[in-house]
């Protein structure tokens, strides 16, 4: 018999319920996959977070607790992504000692005539200060919303973990930066609701008309 005849192939309704399971397969699996994406963004935020990977601060509980006789250069670097918004570090760099807390303000003003609510992602350059360069107190640990035409300074307060100058990877570099960068955290509607909660900062004050 010719494996080309009629006899020899499976019935259509087989190969249909076959396709079938291929195609659900590769679907669950596809799905998993993106899940799997999803899921591993704010996993990976918090692991930076927590270990300083990549570039990434760390949120500090208590100050150093020692201050060593070495100084250090941090500027600040400020952005914004699709927000009508202005915003600028009060100071372009500081001098601190290791292990001095430092304290550093921010404005944002929202040019709008509305509230919005953004949210800040920050780094350090060199990264490998990541893990040394610890904030006790910063707008970017949570959501702010701003108020239409509302100016709003926001304090940071940080240090620089004393093992800094005796890591071979930073003991020789003087000089670090803090880049924020403020992204759109909730769509507009959601702004609007929240504008009884319009931010007035960390320890800072919200001045409308500026």
């Amino acid at each position: 018999m010719s494996p080309n005849s009629p006899s020899s192939r499976p019935p259509a309704s087989a190969a249909a319920r076959r396709n079938l399971l291929v195609a659900i397969v590769c679907a669950s699996v596809f799905g998993g996959m993106v899940g799997a994406a999803y899921a591993a963004v704010p996993l990976y935020k918090a692991f930076c977070q927590l270990t300083g990977f990549n570039g990434s601060t760390r949120k500090a509980s208590a100050a150093a607790g020692q201050v060593i006789d070495q100084t250090l250069q941090v500027r600040f670097d400020t952005n914004i992504r699709d927000l009508p918004w202005t915003f600028t570090a009060e100071q372009t760099s500081q001098t601190v000692k290791i292990g001095e807390t430092g304290l550093a303000y921010f404005k944002v003003t929202n040019n709008s005539d509305k509230p919005i609510t953004g949210h800040a992602v920050y780094n350090v350059v060199p990264e490998q200060a990541g893990p040394y360069f610890q904030k006790l107190e910063c707008f970017c640990f949570s959501d702010q919303t701003i108020a239409p035409r509302t100016t709003v300074e926001f304090p940071v307060v940080y240090f620089v973990d004393p093992k800094y100058a005796n890591d071979l990877d930073t003991r020789n570099k003087g000089e670090v930066t803090l880049s924020y960068t403020f992204y759109p955290a909730v769509a507009p509607k959601q702004a609007q609701a929240s504008q009884e909660k319009a931010a007035s900062g960390l320890g800072g004050k919200a001045t409308a008309g500026l």
